[in-house]
Order: C-alpha cells, then structure tokens, then sequence
C-alpha cells in the first residue's frame, strides 16, 4: 500500500520586513587602530593618483580586500559610495573569493567617481586624526561605547553618528586595491567587461579595436580574438572582469557498437508531450523519427560527417523510447516526442554560437517547457565567477519560464586527478545530473566531475544511472550507426528529463515543484553532505511511482507560493500527534529561480529565500517556529556569521534541504501547546532595489515519516481540510487520464 503525494492549497500570510534602527558596532573583539586607517589612506591616495593619469573610464575601480566572508551587512556602507547613492553597495560591479592564510575571503570591485572616491580618503584621514587625538591610537567596543552620546564633532567635519560608521567600515577591510587580468589565451574567447561610465564601445575605440568587428553576448561579454584581448590586456588590464575559452568539445566515455537491434517497432505518435532537446545532429533513418521533429540549425558551410549525428540521436532516442531497449531502466513515464535541435558537431563547437542559438530556439518554441541539454565543455568552469553559458541558461529559464536538464559534464577516460564541472553545468536554476556506475551501484561513475560552482553552489544537483566502462555497466542508445551501449552523464541527464517531463506536463506540476520534487526523492533520508561534490543529493529513484506516492508510513506534500513580501508564512499545517507528542521524522526541500547577476561574481543570485520548518512555539504574543535545522536566521539573538549561515543553511543557495537523521531508536517531538507546524520563507535582496522586487515563485516538499510505522495520511487529509486548506491528490492514473483527454483532438460536424 502507498500513499499518494498530496497539494496543499491555501492563502498563506505575508509581511513586509521592519527592520530596527541600524547602530553600527564594532564586534566584541574588533579593534581599528590609526596605523591601519593611515595604510588604506596610502593606498587609496595611490590608487587616486593612478586614476588620475589614467581617464580611459572616465571613473576609478577600486577591490576591497575583506577579511573574511562578509554579508550585506558588513560591505561598505560610507566609503566607496556615490554621494548621490544611500549605500556603497550601489557602486560594486564584480566579487570574488580568494584564500588568505587557508581562509576564504571576500574580494569586492567597485566603480564610482573620482570625486567620491576622493571624499572617502578625506573621510579615512579624519577618522585617522580622531582615533590618534582623542583614543590614544587605537579604538574598540568599548570606547565607542563612551562617545555614543556625545554631540560635538572631535572638533573636525565629521559627527559621532558618521566616525561610527567609517570605523566599522574600515574593521572588516585588510586592503584596497586595483585588481589587473594577467591571463595569456591562445584562442578566441568570451571576456567579460566590469560595468563602467563609458560605453564599452567607446572604450574599444579608444585602444584600437573596432567595435563593430567585436561580438558580443550582451552589452559587457564580448567575443575577442587572442590579439583583441591581448590589446586590450595591455591597454586596460584593470577592465577585464572575467574570461573563458569559447570553444568547447563533447567528451564522451567509452562506447561500444553493437548490431542494430532487430524487431524493434514504435506506434505512431499521439498527443504525447514534447522535450526539446538541443544537442550535436539527428539521423532521421531510425525507428523512432517519426516522433522527433527536427531543425538542423548548423551554418551550411560547416562540414559533417557520420559522427556528428551519434551523441544528438542517441540522447533524443532514451527520451522517446529508452525504457524499450533499457528494460532493466523501465520508468514508468511512457513515451514522449521530441523537437530536436542540431546545433553542434562532434569535433567541437562555438560556446558564443550556441548560447545566441539556444535563446532563439526558446523564444520561438514557448510551447516547450521541458528541454534537455547534454552538451558541454571539457574545460573546468571558472572557480569565481559563473560561465557566460550557465548564466545565459538562467536568464532563459527565468524569462521564458521554462526548466533545463542538463548534464555534469565527463573527464575523459585517460584522466584522473578531479575536475569540476564544465560549463553550462554550473547554471545555477538548472537540474544539473551526474552519472552513478549502473542500476544497483549507486558509486559515481568513474568519468564524474565535482561540484561546488563559485565555491560555494551545490553541483550537480543530482545523479542517475549513466553506465560505466570500468564496471562494464553500460546505458544502451539508438544511434546513427545503429544499437549503441555508452556511457556517460549525457545519457544520464534524459533519464531525468523523462521524469521532469513527466512531473510538468502529466502530473501538472510547476517547474518549481518538480525540481523540488526530484530533489527531495533523491536524497531521501540518508543524505549525507560529503555526497554533494559529485553525486548532488543523491540518485533520482528510478520509477516515477517512488516519486509521486511514499510508503504508507509517509506523508508527503507540497506547499507553493509567491514570495512578494520579506516573509511569507503559515502556522496552520497540522501534522497528526499523539498524546502530545508528534510521532515523525521530517525533511524539506526548497526550490526557487532566482534573478542573478553575472557581473556580481561569486555573489551571484539577486535573492535569497531562507527556510525555517517545523513545530510551532507560541510564547505570550510571540509565535516563532521550531525548525528542523535550528536556523533562527532573522530572529533576535541570531549571531550567525555568513559563513556559519552558508555552510549550515546554505544561505543564498536557491535549493535547500534539511532532513532528520535515521537512528535506530527515533523519538517523538514535543508538542507546544497545539497540533500544528509551521513554514516561513524570508525574502532577502542583495542588491539596493527592494523597490523593485517582483514575485518570485517557491516550491517546498515535505516528507514526514511516522516512527511507529502507522498510515497517518488520511488524518493528516482531514486535518488540513478542517483548517481551510485544499487538499489535492497526485494519482498517477487519473492525471495521465486527465492529460489525455485534455490533449485530444475534437472535430465538431455542422
């Protein structure tokens, strides 16, 4: 017996965020002497003049040089600030990690005028001045305790409230800097620009490139030639922000050819749903074309041959028909058709082309919301800042509302030593999948490349079967040279896609939901976060059941909203207890799609999206939530540091997933005075437009496992239903009856 996944549909609250008056402090044990303010005058007094002979950028950029992992809260807030601008953070336009001493650390560019950033060195020489005068040369806590009330001005142009904030700038600054590219390339390559007050066209002008012989991605990503960007290294090293090879081949595992398959037959296709699929060429001469569309979108003047037409048509015929010569991978989705887009060759193919192709192919085909991706480089994705593949891959999801799967990318067979994962494969909104070695080894392939992506996003966000040559484990394809056994993450990502399709289309389900949803099922109640670098949560189940229905001892929903305020939340789910105690195990998994912001560099996504989930404290007029992972982010008395926060709650990570631990002898919880657990998501902005904050859609799934192993689902439905919620089943049967009448062709006569 099973139980099945259930959506919850009710009105949950908001409320705008009113944050208290802001005192900036020094930490416990911060201490700023004058000797450390007088060394960052020197320094910006020669980052000043350096500026000052040099106007290509008509404004200065400037790196600060944190101490640490910094939040929001402790960048610059008066230094490096146009005067016009409340906040310094309206000025930065590039960051980055770079180790000190084996510890992280922030590295923030900023662009602004040399007027203001002339104010901020009058600014640190005053506050030099003031901590030599009047605190003996050095000031901590405690002193400025003592001047918190005072009204004069030191007798210098600078009041009590303005020394405060320019000292706990200075606390968490080691050095300013101008940072310069030194980077040699020998081949074309995209290069990113930091924005400045001159147009980029007018900048390339100005040291002798033509703009107009330049590509570009988008206003600041360029397309350079070894002996553009060698130019302009020596002209403007300062400027280039970012840059990646622009060529890219598909790296496959080892393969074996077998005879073509004998018998194998496909009906002709009805009103199944259809997959995008953008990937190397299709053989039109196979079993199973007439349910592929095709589009071959390759200029005609590139040659091709055979070759070309394997990787492409192997991948479209899994999602088509996989289970058919994969019985031992049956999944339970069916069959889809697929619109195949020919976008590349074997031998390798231009990133710039592909990423203006691939938008194109979006924007023209609105009815797809499912599209799989198996392409990918096989050089490593930069480590501070995201490809210009993956963020066009977020961008395109977030504009055209729509979901890539898109595979980890391979090392190849004669490689050992770990790689990260190459581009797209760190887009961050994308369902990212790695490959395990067969059906019953759930290991990482041998091929497999690592995650994290900017140091600090979990990819691959999860894995599946791909075969493995080693274990002579292997995924069989249909391919242009006929019946195919293969290997690699490329096989594995259609697998997956399959699923997503079906969750979207047949189940009904958003984008949001389904990737949560995947998620969640594959990392069950064994996560273990030493899985993440190469199998992401864990391994996607294999049947479409062991996603939509639980056992009789779970219960598992789904809650989805808008986020429009600081919080939106509840406190009305009522899960079932007895003699007040909740006898359950619990995990949550969110997903979201944030915006983000490529010239932000490791600090990419716009918007955050915490969680808290669990029990409900109701103390005197006060009402907080008990959560799971005892995250009080938000709450008073909260002193986590950003990196306690990122590693414990994975802060500014668009999925999270917190779970209760197995032990052999589980408990109940404690039940606070009602029978009810609550959801509360938080809405953060990294940048200063909380102005104009759009709806951002979140999905969060909830396992609950009864510990005595009784089928508390029915109460749980009843429960829900007497406090407002609407209680909807997912029956796999009845929304794939649904789906089908739905997509059915009527023809009415006169």
């Amino acid at each position: 017996m099973s139980n099945n996944l259930l959506i919850l549909k009710g009105k949950l609250s908001s409320r705008k965020n009113t944050p208290p008056r802001v005192f900036y402090q020094l930490g416990e044990h911060d201490c700023v002497s004058s000797k450390h303010v007088r060394k960052l005058v020197g320094q910006l007094e020669n980052i000043i003049q350096y500026w000052e002979g040099d106007t290509l950028i008509d404004s200065a950029l400037v790196s600060v040089y944190y101490n640490s992992v910094v939040s929001k809260s402790k960048r610059l807030i008066r230094l490096l600030r146009e005067e016009e601008n409340r906040v310094a953070n309206n000025t930065v336009c590039g960051a980055r990690f770079e180790s000190e001493h084996g510890r992280k650390r922030h590295v923030i560019t900023h662009c602004l005028s040399l007027s203001s950033l002339k104010k901020s060195l009058s600014l640190l020489r005053n506050a030099a001045d003031i901590i030599d005068t009047q605190f003996d040369g050095f000031i901590n806590k405690y002193k400025v305790e003592r001047v918190k009330n005072k009204l004069d001005k030191f007798g210098m142009a600078m009041s009590v409230s303005l020394f405060n904030v320019v000292i706990y700038d200075v606390s968490h600054v080691a050095d300013f800097k101008i940072d310069r590219n030194e980077t040699d390339i020998s081949t074309q390559c995209l290069v990113t620009l930091y924005e400045t007050r001159r147009s980029v066209n007018s900048i390339l002008e100005s040291i002798g490139i033509n703009p107009y012989e330049v590509k570009r991605l988008d206003d600041l990503t360029l397309l350079l030639t070894p002996e553009h960007f060698n130019l302009l290294k020596e002209r403007a090293s300062y400027l280039i922000a970012m840059q990646v090879e622009d060529m890219a081949k598909i790296t496959d595992a080892k393969m074996q050819t077998l005879p073509f398959g004998e018998g194998l037959t496909i009906p002709a296709p009805d009103n199944e749903p259809v997959v995008g699929v953008i990937d190397t060429l299709f053989a039109a001469d196979v079993y199973f074309s007439e349910w592929v569309t095709y589009e071959q979108l390759l200029d005609e003047n590139i040659p091709v041959d055979s070759e070309d037409y394997r990787h492409g048509t192997g991948v479209s015929s899994i999602i088509v028909d996989g289970p058919s010569f994969n019985p031992d991978l049956e999944d339970g989705c069916g069959r889809f058709r697929v619109k195949h887009f020919g976008v590349a060759t074997a031998k390798g193919f231009s990133s710039f082309s592909i990423l203006k192709t691939i938008r194109r192919i979006v924007q023209d085909n609105s009815e797809i919301r499912v599209w799989n991706l198996s392409l990918g480089s096989d050089i490593e994705c930069p480590e501070n800042s995201i490809s210009p593949e993956g963020a066009e891959l977020d961008k395109i999801q977030n504009e055209y509302n729509v979901i890539f799967i898109v595979a980890g990318t391979n090392k190849s067979h004669t490689k050992r030593e770990a790689m990260r994962v190459g581009a797209p494969a760190d887009s961050l909104n994308a369902l990212v999948v790695n490959s395990v070695k067969g059906v019953d080894d759930p290991r990482p392939a041998s091929y497999s490349r690592s995650g994290p992506v900017l140091s600090f996003f979990n990819k691959p966000d999860v894995s599946y079967c791909g075969g493995d040559s080693e274990t002579k484990s292997y995924v069989t394809v249909c391919s242009s040279t006929g019946e195919m056994n293969v290997c690699g993450t490329s096989y594995a990502a259609p697998w997956v896609t399959r699923k997503v399709a079906y969750l979207i289309y047949i189940a009904g389900l958003s984008r949001e939901a389904a990737k949560a949803l995947i998620i969640d099922s594959a990392a069950g109640w064994n996560h273990s976060i030493q899985g993440v670098p190469m199998k992401g949560y864990g391994v996607v189940p294999q049947h479409i059941r062991e996603i939509l229905t639980t056992n009789d001892s779970e219960i598992r929903f789904i809650i989805e909203q808008c986020s429009r305020e600081y919080e939106t939340f509840t406190h009305q789910i009522p899960v079932p207890s007895r003699e007040h105690q909740f006898p359950f195990m619990a995990r949550a998994t969110l997903c979201y799609f944030p915006d983000c912001s490529r010239n932000q560099g490791v600090d990419y996504p716009n918007t955050e999206l915490d969680i808290q989930f669990g029990r409900v404290q109701e103390t005197g007029d006060k009402v907080k939530i008990k959560s799971l992972n005892k995250n009080r982010q938000g709450e008073v008395g909260d002193f986590s540091t950003e990196e306690d926060a990122r590693h414990s709650y994975r802060k500014w990570d668009n999925v999270k997933h917190m779970c209760d631990r197995p032990t052999t002898s589980p408990r109940s919880r404690k039940q606070y005075g009602n029978s009810v657990w609550g959801l509360n998501i938080k809405m953060k902005e990294r940048l200063s437009n909380a102005g104009n904050r759009k709806k951002l859609p979140f999905a969060v799934v909830v396992t609950l496992k009864e510990i005595n192993g009784e089928n508390k689902c029915g109460e749980f439905i009843q429960h829900c239903q007497a406090r407002g919620w609407l209680v909807q089943e997912v029956d796999i049967n009845v929304r794939l009856q649904v789906y089908l009448s739905a997509e059915q062709d009527f023809h009415f006569s006169n």
